[in-house]
């Protein structure tokens, strides 16, 4: 009886392995390693915590209404990525994908969704709905961010764009809810 050969990987996942390899491989190189491993723990939440502070001091009662609209709307793509972690319960890349390490520890277990991505396209939305001067800063930030999870070998390039169209309906409902679209 001839033995079982594996399933053929769909073409899709081939992709989506094959650049996080590429991505993983351009990470080792120290300068990379060290900046992205930066614009990653900035994006654990330090870089929006102090972002809200700033804006709170800054631009008053105004400023304030701001930066609780950023925390509510943090708040929920907590609890959002969290739960579809654990009810997808995907392995991170350097756990499942030969040929990719972990450039910096995980803050969990599970890969899908990337909650940093997930995080900083919400804040981001908020962010520019109120103050759109910050563009710049914000939207390269969250682009370092996201391309930061897949470098470090945390993510697939597939929990990263995921995690950007989350954040975007997220950001944008949070938008509709408290009337600013």
């Amino acid at each position: 009886m001839p033995s079982a050969s594996p399933t053929p990987e769909l073409p899709r996942f081939a992709l989506d392995r094959h650049v996080c390899v590429l991505a993983n491989r351009w990470g080792t190189r120290r300068a990379v390693g060290a900046a992205f491993g930066l614009v990653s723990r900035l994006g654990d939440g330090m870089f929006w915590y102090a972002l809200m502070l700033a804006i709170a001091l800054a631009d008053g009662r105004r400023g304030v209404g701001a930066a609780a609209h950023m925390a509510v709307t943090g708040l929920a793509a907590l609890l959002l990525y969290r739960l579809l972690k654990r009810w997808t319960r995907r392995p991170r890349p350097f756990r499942a994908c030969p040929g990719v390490i972990a450039h910096v520890a995980p803050l969990d277990e599970f890969s899908f969704p990337s909650g940093h991505t997930l995080q900083a396209v919400g804040f981001t939305i908020v962010a520019l709905s109120w103050y759109p001067g910050l563009a710049p800063l914000l939207l390269g930030f969250t682009a370092l961010v996201a391309m930061s999870r897949v470098v470090l070998g945390l993510h697939y390039p597939s929990d990263v764009l995921a995690a950007i169209g989350i954040g975007g309906v997220l950001g944008g409902s949070s938008l509709w809810l408290v009337g600013l679209l």
